[in-house]
């Protein structure tokens, strides 16, 4: 169930609580919006936000973006009345928190079942704690429903008792670990927040890095994280052009019964005309959520 074409180098939380928050997701420019009813809400809150959320996501204002709905987590006393209404609200996938093990993937697939949710409806799964960084490709693959991984890296700096610092030396084994996990099973993998709202060096930094790694894109807390996660890991004009150039080189040479292609001086193989057909698609891709963006304002 995995679109690892659709377009998600920017994924916002938003508070299941704040009203105000959630009338202004519908404005942003987030490839995908992550209504929160773990973290973000009080105890005494949370029944109230998620019958606010999923009204919000019935509403469709938030389109055309994706909409994901992050739950409480297993084991806890509103699990099981969020999967529920999640599976009820049309939201395009489920995010839930501290995930650990495939038997957890394959209990959550049965919830959903249970509650009634169709095959649209998507597991985005949070990789936090020591255990699930281990067994990420375990994870990644115990679902055709599985459709995207989701990097928490304060629970992890946590659980480790490491300190944060720019470069994340102390977690990047982790980290590498979660994306290896995620294309073993050919899922879309996320990067986790930026906590300093106010260094704005520092994030566009850590989304570089992100993207040098593999990841397709990056969950943020902040309107102003929008568009440097967008620009990070979505392709430049440079990047299109060379793969346009990659595609048009590979047609002609295939036309021509030529077996060798090159590309400036440089020689392509097929592996490389298919990351520069997926460069091209995900352009493309990003090109019509902007068009349907504008066609709405």
């Amino acid at each position: 169930m995995t679109d690892a074409a659709r377009p998600r180098r920017s994924a916002l939380y938003v508070p299941g609580n704040n009203s105000r928050a959630l009338e202004k997701a519908a404005g942003l420019l987030a490839d995908v919006v992550i209504l929160d009813l773990e973290d973000a809400v009080g105890d005494d809150a949370k029944p109230a936000a998620r019958e606010r959320v999923c009204d919000i996501v019935r509403s469709g204002v938030l389109r055309p973006r994706e909409v994901v709905i992050r739950v409480n987590g297993l084991g806890t006393e509103w699990h099981e009345d969020d999967m529920a209404a999640v599976a009820q609200s049309g939201a395009d996938g489920v995010l839930v928190p501290k995930v650990g093990s495939g038997d957890d993937v394959r209990a959550l697939v049965g919830e959903l079942e249970a509650a009634g949710a169709d095959n649209q409806t998507t597991l985005w799964l949070m990789i936090e704690t020591p255990g699930s960084f281990l067994h990420a490709e375990e994870i990644a693959a115990a679902s055709d429903r599985v459709s995207v991984l989701v990097i928490g890296t304060n629970d992890l700096i946590n659980d480790l008792h490491a300190l944060q610092r720019p470069g994340r030396a102390p977690v990047m084994t982790a980290l590498s670990l979660a994306v290896l996990g995620a294309r073993s099973a050919g899922r879309v993998i996320l990067d986790g927040v930026f906590n300093d709202i106010g260094d704005g060096d520092g994030f566009i930094a850590e989304a570089r890095q992100g993207r040098e790694m593999g990841f397709d894109g990056k969950t943020v807390v902040h309107p102003s994280q929008i568009g440097p996660a967008n620009s990070a890991f979505g392709p430049s004009p440079e990047e299109v052009e060379y793969a346009r150039t990659v595609v048009s080189a590979y047609e002609n040479a295939r036309a021509a019964g030529d077996s060798v292609i090159t590309v400036d001086e440089r020689m392509i193989e097929s592996l490389h005309v298919r990351d520069a057909q997926r460069i091209l698609t995900l352009a493309a891709r990003i090109d019509e959520l902007t068009d349907l963006d504008l066609a709405r304002t």
